[in-house]
């Protein structure tokens, strides 16, 4: 089974095309990397299967047409992370992260019991809980990407998106995001992430690389095609290796 299948012809902004051609399919119980060089398409592909960007097209969330989703529904069902987002400035931390919940009670509810040990086993998982109570606006880029990522953890959903979110994060905190995607995967759960770091992205379960608006391939990251592929795209100079039983992306 898939998690999400997209059929989309184009994303037309501003009299241009940024993405066309599109198919796409995200497996479910895995996590999906989505590479490319600046400007390929990669965000404006998330945004788009999110929902979030008008295409001419299908998108297809857990075989049922995505517009067919009631909001609420489909809020518990796919959680988005966003790239530099903005907005939640004065809320504490703690808030932020209660956000996530947002979808699993009545409106103008009160939080629950349930929610409030979903936030504080999310902010505890991306070690962010110490300051909950400082707002967001205050704390500083890594620790403001540890709070967003507790947030879309807390929706416990079963498909997640993210945009770029190992943006601001030291190394230690990026080994420490893989190790919660993995979790999610172990538990079922489908991850889709677009990165910039190919050595972390060599990492994943599948691989969908983009250029020019396009996806010019997809594939397991320790397939030979993928490593001719990257080369293609990246040119020359980049030298894919494995070390100790893992592949990485180094400049030569």
């Amino acid at each position: 089974m898939s998690a999400l299948q997209a059929q989309i012809q184009r994303v037309r902004i501003d009299g241009r095309d940024l993405i066309s051609d599109i198919e796409l399919t995200i497996p479910q119980a895995r996590w999906t990397a989505i590479v490319g060089p600046n400007g390929a398409g990669k965000s404006t592909l998330l945004r788009a299967v999110a929902g979030l960007q008008r295409c001419d097209g299908s998108v297809q969330l857990a075989g049922k047409p995505l517009a067919e989703w009631p909001s609420r529904e489909r809020a518990r069902h796919l959680a988005w992370m966003g790239q530099q987002e903005t907005g939640a400035d004065d809320l504490t931390a703690l808030d932020v992260v209660m956000l996530g919940r947002l979808p699993h009670r009545p409106w103008l509810a009160p939080p629950t019991a349930a929610d409030q040990a979903a936030v504080h086993a999310a902010m505890q998982s991306t070690q962010s809980w110490a300051w909950r109570e400082r707002r967001l606006g205050s704390l500083s880029g890594g620790e403001r990407q540890r709070v967003l990522l507790a947030r879309v953890l807390a929706v416990a959903a079963p498909l997640t998106l993210m945009d770029e979110p190992l943006a601001h994060l030291d190394p230690p905190h990026q080994a420490d995001w893989m190790a919660l995607v993995r979790a999610r995967v172990a538990a079922g759960h489908s991850v889709v992430s677009v990165l910039h770091e190919l050595h972390l992205a060599l990492q994943a379960d599948h691989l969908v690389l983009m250029a020019d608006g396009r996806i010019v391939h997809t594939g397991a990251p320790a397939d030979a095609a993928t490593h001719d592929a990257l080369r293609r795209v990246f040119g020359p100079s980049l030298h894919i290796a494995q070390i100790e039983g893992r592949w990485v992306a180094l400049p030569l």
